[in-house]
């Protein structure tokens, strides 16, 4: 069975040892397909190039960047170029033979564009239009099943290919959920703390398992801010086929390795059970 490794692009995250661990799991024969954040390296291009980034909230209360045409150009030019590019060359040079792959490519990651979108603001629930985003509907998985059978790891990001043949943003967590599930692996996410706590505030409270119902309640209840959509991308990639999801520190020692053992926060599919 593979694992799919989420590695974060936020600046907390150092993907150097993710990068040795995952070295180390493909040369004893383990099949790993890698999936990409890279949100510091679109807000700086932003930055760079004088534009504003702009977030919006959900009235779910989740929290994400707004892509209009002229962040999704930065977006694709920093995920699909710079992230993908450098996270390739950095496997193979820890001797992986990594193969670099967007969304796009292939086809594989593609659905709904939403051109608009549902946000709170001011407490009022309103409508903006102008977004270049879409929903994960389907995944090439024979795609990713042809190269790891001839021994190559894929390493893919955002963009996704959109119904209407055009490149549009896509959370990085969902879509590991979504080939994740295509795969029916084990999805490993990497982020900057070891994993989802009780007390956001007390890294002593850590969940270390979910394994009923009532446990994913408290587990949903506890999660906040970027945790939130984490634990929303696990519960989309139980449900699409994955066979368990771990959130777990990306600055562990071998961090690959010490969430499929037992550090980081084992979310299991008898979790989902009647929820």
């Amino acid at each position: 069975m593979s694992v799919v490794v989420k590695i974060g692009g936020a600046k907390a995250v150092d993907p150097a040892g993710a990068v040795a661990d995952i070295a180390d799991l493909v040369s004893e024969g383990e099949p790993v397909a890698v999936v990409h954040g890279g949100s510091t390296a679109v807000d700086d291009l932003l930055d760079r190039l004088g534009i504003d980034p702009t977030y919006v909230e959900t009235p779910d209360g989740v929290v994400g960047r707004f892509t209009d045409e002229a962040t999704m150009e930065a977006f694709t030019m920093a995920m699909a170029g710079k992230v993908n590019t450098e996270l390739v060359a950095t496997f193979r040079e820890a001797g992986v033979d990594a193969v670099g792959l967007s969304g796009v490519d292939g086809g594989l990651l593609t659905g709904a564009r939403k051109s608009a979108v549902r946000v709170l603001e001011d407490g009022k629930k309103k409508i903006k239009r102008g977004d270049h985003s879409g929903k994960i509907e389907s995944v090439n998985a024979e795609l990713l099943e042809t190269l790891l059978e001839d021994g190559y790891t894929p390493v893919a990001g955002p963009p996704m290919l959109a119904d209407d043949g055009v490149p549009v943003n896509t959370d990085a967590d969902r879509a590991a959920a979504a080939v994740a599930g295509a795969l029916g692996a084990t999805l490993v996410v990497l982020t900057d703390v070891a994993g989802v706590y009780a007390d956001p505030d007390d890294p002593e409270t850590l969940i270390e398992s979910v394994t009923s119902p009532a446990e994913y309640d408290a587990l949903t209840d506890a999660a906040e801010g970027f945790m939130t959509k984490k634990v929303m991308a696990a519960t989309e990639a139980l449900e699409r086929g994955a066979s368990e999801v771990v959130v777990a520190d990306a600055n562990a020692d071998a961090p690959v390795t010490a969430a499929l053992g037992e550090s980081g926060t084992h979310i299991h599919q008898s979790a989902l059970e009647d929820t």
